[in-house]
């Protein structure tokens, strides 16, 4: 009994003799810096700033032009409705419309599980290069679609195939640009650098909201109907280039190449890279199931949020209250560039007090304040629909300057790109591209235009309990890749930390 209680757990699990440890101190200490070995210099990655700032343009730019493609569609959406779904009424229209936006939806968990193990055996780089090309391929062939008035169901019929398309290569984007600059940026700057790729979200949807906004100033609806619907769909495929340029120039991410590195085992690296590149996706689910539900849960409620906000807003300004489309633009456009004046301001927070608190902010925001929001926003007046608008984006910016390097630590690094991507897409399809079309359809249902902010509410109080759960990583290594500092300095100061103290 008294051997019984004198039993303890190792890390590893298995129980050591508590005696067995006072008679051999030596051996212990020395089977526990086996399994901890102390941090050497080589081991530990110091950034090169211009690098890191290389990436993070590139990486936002890129995010920039894929979020510019998925903005137009949403607030071109009375317009397409009317172009391609000519019968019925105005209601019906936009409820067509509405859906095949979220058809692109239905194919981005394919695409997360096609694209996530290629950027985990081929490197982020290449693979980021390839969606780039296939969005902006499909963007510009919805700009050269013929009228349902000139080929009848086969224009409808081309727009969803093209959808899909960039649903498909959506699919691969967020995840690998996410990794990308996670894995590039110092551990204790993850938040800063992490913010820039929501900075070019919102800067390609306030591209396509100003550019839609100017052309229906000129051209007038009638003229926005005939042919205006076009020139922002075609204008992706020159963006798309210059973003294809940007990314192909890049060196892939330190992590990456760390992880074929002769520092880290390449046979197991190998191994584990080889087991992703066959579509071993069952394993991802059964290994990181953990993580996986933890990151659903989290990006459904940061998408509900988010799609609400910057895709829907401006339909329901005009649709349920009269709003021009043109005016209702001009609000988010206004909201969205205050946004973008402190995005990157949340993300240094966030690496000073932490992932959760500042994450944790946003949720609650939006839970409390989305029902007087759209009071305000109700009222109408300029005044009053701005400071509804403003109440819900504060919130909203907490969660994007956050989210970016949030998600992409809680996995390894050999699973990163396909578990995030596997993770985010099917949050993204399911309630994400649904966003618009189920508050529509809960409106024309139930006939109440506060529908809206009860689904922003109940997806917050999802994300309270996610956050709740959540691991702290702010400032910690990733998963499965060594620490990443700015300076030799710092490095030095790490291995030195770990020295042990001498005894005299």
């Amino acid at each position: 009994m008294e051997r019984e209680a004198a039993t303890s757990p190792t890390e590893n699990g298995p129980e050591t003799d508590a005696a067995a440890v006072r008679r051999h101190p030596a051996l212990f200490r020395a089977i526990k810096r086996r399994q901890n070995p102390r941090l050497r210099r080589s081991d530990i990655t110091v950034t090169d700033e211009a690098a890191v700032k290389r990436a993070v343009k590139a990486a936002s730019l890129g995010n920039a032009m894929e979020w510019f493609d998925f903005g137009i569609y949403a607030y071109l959406a009375g317009t397409i409705g009317r172009v391609f779904f000519p019968s019925g009424s105005d209601t019906a229209q936009l409820l067509s419309s509405f859906a095949t936006f979220a058809v692109a939806f239905l194919v981005r968990p394919i695409g997360g599980m096609v694209f996530g193990p290629m950027g985990d055996k081929i490197g982020r780089k290449k693979v980021l290069a390839l969606t780039m090309i296939l969005m902006a391929i499909g963007t510009a062939a919805i700009g050269f679609i013929p009228s349902y008035d000139s080929i009848g169901f086969w224009s409808p019929l081309l727009l969803i195939l093209f959808r899909l398309l960039q649903g498909f290569s959506t699919g691969g984007e967020y995840g690998g640009a996410s990794t990308f600059i996670a894995e590039y940026a110092p551990d204790k700057r993850r938040g800063f650098f992490g913010s820039f790729l929501e900075l070019g979200t919102l800067a390609g949807y306030t591209a396509a909201a100003s550019l839609v906004t100017a052309l229906t100033a000129v051209l007038g609806s009638d003229g926005m109907d005939s042919w205006g619907w076009r020139v922002p769909f075609l204008a992706a495929l020159p963006l798309g280039m210059i973003g294809i340029y940007l990314r192909l120039r890049l060196d892939d991410t330190p992590a990456y190449l760390k992880l074929e590195d002769s520092n880290v085992h390449v046979s197991e690296a190998a191994t584990a890279v080889e087991t992703t590149a066959r579509g071993d996706l069952a394993k991802i689910f059964r290994t990181h199931w953990r993580a996986l539900v933890l990151c659903i849960a989290l990006v459904g409620a940061y998408n509900i949020t988010d799609y609400m906000l910057l895709s829907y807003m401006p339909t329901y300004l005009s649709d349920e209250l009269d709003y021009s489309e043109s005016h209702g633009l001009m609000i988010l456009v206004a909201t969205m560039v205050l946004l973008m004046l402190i995005i990157n301001q949340v993300g240094r927070l966030s690496d000073r007090f932490g992932r959760k608190p500042v994450l944790m902010t946003g949720m609650i925001g939006f839970f409390v304040l989305s029902a007087p929001a759209f009071v305000l926003v109700r009222e109408g007046s300029l005044l009053a629909v701005s400071g509804g608008m403003l109440m819900l984006g504060l919130s909203l910016v907490c969660l994007l300057g956050t989210m970016s390097a949030a998600l992409p630590a809680m996995f390894p690094t050999n699973v990163r790109y396909g578990s995030l991507s596997v993770g985010y897409n099917l949050s993204a399809s399911l309630f994400g591209g649904t966003t618009p079309l189920v508050i529509t359809a809960l409106i024309s249902v139930t006939g109440s235009d506060m529908m809206p902010a009860y689904y922003a509410m109940a997806a917050a109080l999802i994300g309270v309990v996610a956050v709740a759960c959540m691991k702290e990583t702010a400032q910690q290594p990733l998963a499965g890749s060594p620490p990443s500092v700015q300076t030799e300095e710092e490095a030095a100061e790490m291995v030195e930390a770990q020295a042990p103290t001498p005894k005299f």
